[in-house]
């Protein structure tokens, strides 16, 4: 009769010890989970907290002297208007700007390929080939911010692409950017399209997520922490990739347009910038197979490249602000051809001096 209770009872003692290590197995996993979350979100945190009080990214200690502002120029190869940006900084003190251009490696600015000498030799020597929608995009962004950085009288980074014009003059640019303490980042809680991946997390969580304009204006603290960021930038150069479907390539993720908005957001930075660009875009819908799908920038050329044009881009300043004073909305403006330019600066529908 022992025997067979013995015989009986065995495996329920085995299936109970089973399941005590199963559960001490799952709590384990929970616990490293909880940890590595707390982890992450702590470091986070702390690199954050020093960017905010370290005294090379913070206004605390005011640079003394002429403050100058960055002008940060990405182009494909040459910059086609650079015949116009010539005209804007022509008469300028030198010592209130700074030109800083990402081409591709190999590409020197010089008298043969470039009608401004404004440019001759301001391409940066170490340049990487970047691809429209990777992450390489926001890196070549990094690269122009610490070469910048490397002045420290640069006080103001503006990013700008190789078909932007400013729409006003210099004097009016500097005065525009230096008599705000802010950045100015479009940025907003993207609804409608769904660019956040899961597997970003807990790095970046989805209430961080933000979208906004590529083209931003940054100040000296800010654009110091993109340069230092080595926590949020590799999970966008992991994740953000072309991917293909139903035989068409896309990308699951655009990280120009998330990538400034959403660090400085987890950051807890959004009261420090202005959350809008300065550089006027418009949008046009383009359809695929008889369905609209993504939408690109218009191109302007010579035809639509009107005085009417440019003042009705003037005129939009009823929503923004400088500090708390009503200001034009926007300094720049893209997609212009050279045609197009030529036009403006023929016809003076934009004064540069």
């Amino acid at each position: 009769m022992k025997k067979k209770k013995r015989a009986i009872l065995l495996p329920a003692r085995q299936n109970s010890k089973f399941g005590s290590n199963l559960v001490f197995l799952f709590s384990l996993v929970l616990f490293l989970l909880a940890f590595l979350r707390l982890h992450f979100h702590t470091t986070i945190q702390s690199v954050f907290s020093f960017y905010q009080s370290s005294p090379r990214a913070f206004v605390d200690d005011p640079f003394k002297g002429t403050p100058k502002i960055a002008f940060l120029f990405l182009a494909r190869r040459n910059l086609p208007l650079d015949f116009l940006w010539g005209s804007f900084f022509k008469d300028v003190d030198m010592e209130m700007f700074s030109i800083y251009v990402h081409s591709e490696p190999g590409f020197v600015f010089n008298e043969s390929n470039t009608q401004s000498a404004f440019f001759y030799g301001r391409q940066l020597n170490n340049s990487i080939q970047v691809a429209w929608g990777e992450s390489s995009m926001i890196e070549a962004e990094r690269l122009l911010l610490k070469a910048a950085l490397d002045d420290p009288a640069n006080q103001r980074f503006v990013l700008l692409s190789d078909s932007c014009i400013p729409l006003y003059n210099f004097s009016y640019v500097y005065c525009y950017l230096m008599s705000s303490q802010k950045s100015f980042v479009d940025s907003f809680v993207d609804v409608k399209e769904n660019r956040y991946s899961p597997e970003m997390s807990p790095i970046i969580q989805k209430e961080k997520w933000r979208k906004g304009s590529q083209w931003i204006a940054l100040i000296r603290k800010h654009a110091q922490i993109v340069v230092d960021d080595d926590i949020v930038f590799p999970v966008f150069r992991k994740f953000c990739k072309e991917v293909v479907q139903n035989i068409q390539s896309g990308h699951n993720c655009i990280p120009d347009e998330h990538y400034v908005q959403t660090l400085l957001q987890m950051g807890g930075l959004e009261k420090d910038f202005e959350p809008r660009t300065l550089t006027y875009t418009l949008w046009n819908q383009s359809s695929y197979g008889g369905k609209m799908s993504s939408w690109h920038p218009f191109q302007f050329d010579y035809t639509n490249a009107s005085p009417q044009l440019i003042q009705d881009i003037k005129d939009q300043k009823e929503l923004c602000h400088v500090d708390v004073t009503t200001a034009p909305c926007f300094l720049f403006a893209r997609k212009f051809t050279p045609s197009a330019a030529l036009r403006l600066l023929t016809e003076g529908s934009i004064d540069l001096q």
